[in-house]
């Protein structure tokens, strides 16, 4: 059976950073997409960042480019979230998800971790 381990989650202050890992067993993860999703308190699930197969095209939300990266090691069935220069409103539950498309639609990702809690405050 497939799924995802998450870590790297914790508590930073503001201008702090954290590094999210994503391990998947059960499947080979260099098949498929792998895509970075936050949800906050009483808002939506979106995208964060999403990474195709050969880590050519990577995609970012407009509020975390410059500030976040995404990678990937195939050889490790693992995917990676450096996150720098963190803010309040990055806080939420960070999840990776597999699925077929690099420009993070959503609706194209259909297995999900359970999810890494991030906070930032002071």
């Amino acid at each position: 059976q497939s799924h995802f381990v998450e870590s790297g989650g914790g508590l930073v202050q503001p201008g702090g950073s954290l590094r999210l890992s994503c391990v998947a067993s059960g499947f080979t993860l260099a098949n498929y997409d792998m895509g970075w999703f936050r949800q906050a308190p009483g808002k939506e699930r979106e995208a964060v960042s999403c990474i195709e197969p050969t880590s050519r095209v990577r995609t970012y939300a407009d509020s975390v480019k410059g500030r976040f990266t995404i990678s990937r090691d195939n050889a490790k069935n693992t995917v990676y979230l450096q996150m720098n220069d963190l803010k309040p409103e990055d806080a939420g539950v960070y999840t990776c998800a597999s699925g077929h498309s690099s420009s993070c639609r959503r609706n194209l990702y259909n297995r999900w971790g359970q999810g890494t809690q991030v906070a930032v405050s002071s």
